[in-house]
């Protein structure tokens, strides 16, 4: 099983993919660390990535998908994957993926991103990844502004049992 936790930055998808992975007992994988070190320049200059940016680490994230599920193993992903097209790119075998949506107001969004430190995306990007995201019509979705445990506390009642790979 995989389950890829996915929104713009500064929902939460590190911290409550983190936390899910542990409950689960499975490895965690955070996308950011795929990214070539041009993507991650641009970022850091806060120049949002086009879809020609995102395809290389996109076919680097689906081959991990690949062989996740290939190997009867589990993971959980956190990764943007804003756009629906980017959404079926990672999709491999949806009976056994999941998609998990963290929906945090815009405000919130921002203060967090203000208070980040350590990471390379500017809250300045902010604006331009809302403006791409196309909501999930597929996902569970979780108003991501509890504390991550209540988070990870719903998401496993939400997921429910944990299927055989």
């Amino acid at each position: 099983m995989v389950i890829i936790v996915m929104g713009v930055s500064g929902s939460g998808k590190t911290t409550v993919g983190q936390r899910l992975a542990a409950a689960l007992g499975c490895q965690f994988r955070d996308a950011d660390d795929f990214h070539p070190p041009g993507n991650i320049a641009k970022m850091a200059a806060g120049i949002a990535l086009t879809d020609e940016d995102r395809a290389p680490w996109l076919t680097v994230l689906r081959e991990r998908v690949e062989n996740t599920l290939a190997a009867g193993e589990a993971l959980v992903l956190a990764c943007s994957a804003l756009k629906r097209a980017y959404r079926e790119r990672l999709t491999v075998d949806a009976a056994r993926q999941r998609w998990v949506y963290l929906r945090v107001p815009r405000e919130i969004l921002a203060r967090r991103l203000m208070a980040r430190t350590g990471h390379y995306m500017p809250a300045v990007l902010l604006d331009s990844q809302l403006a791409a995201l196309e909501v999930p019509e597929d996902a569970l979705v979780v108003e991501a502004t509890a504390d991550p445990d209540t988070l990870v506390a719903t998401l496993l009642r939400e997921l429910g049992p944990r299927p055989a790979p």
